[in-house]
């Protein structure tokens, strides 16, 4: 979906990874969960910060916000069960990427719904940094332009973020049922 966030919510969240990201406070990502969490930059070079309302960011309260009357939606509309959600920045420098990957772990299904909202304002095909999505028989290409949202089920849908040419900005997250 386009212009999932409006332009003013889209920069300030942009603004606030930023900011995270030149103060140091972004942490190198890493893959699987519990004992089995490790980092590897041959499969993923991009650095996280997790989100929290107790942060106390206005800009990000206001997309906590969002994503609550987006999971009440769910939850009526398509009887979904979310019950609750976390969301991490990435930011992704030149030259990044994550290699092909379900976001749903092997030893907890709590993850549902996978969710890409990004903050790349004039994002150009020459930059790189396509989410690539694998369906049974094609690949689909989404460009991470700003405001857009992609949204998949997590056990579903394997997937990879494309080699980048210029810094690549997301909010990434998960909603959870039980």
């Amino acid at each position: 979906m386009d212009n999932f966030l409006d332009d003013n919510l889209a920069n300030h969240l942009k603004e606030n990874l930023l900011l995270l990201f030149s103060e140091k406070q972004m942490k190198i990502a890493g893959i699987g969960n519990n004992s089995k969490f490790q980092q590897d930059k041959l499969v993923r070079s991009d650095v996280i910060y997790w989100l929290d309302r107790k942060h106390n960011n206005a800009s990000e309260n206001s997309f906590f916000d969002l994503i609550d009357e987006f999971v009440q939606y769910l939850n009526r509309t398509c009887y979904s069960g979310i019950t609750g959600y976390e969301f991490h920045y990435a930011y992704y420098e030149k030259g990044s990427f994550y290699k092909r990957h379900l976001d749903q772990f092997r030893d907890n299904q709590s993850r549902a719904y996978s969710m890409i909202i990004y903050l790349n304002p004039d994002w150009i095909a020459e930059d790189g940094g396509e989410l690539c999505i694998y369906h049974k028989d094609t690949a689909q290409i989404i460009a991470p332009t700003n405001g857009k949202c992609v949204f998949f089920k997590s056990e579903e849908l394997e997937h990879e973020v494309l080699l980048n040419h210029k810094p690549r900005m997301s909010i990434t997250g998960w909603f959870k049922t039980n």
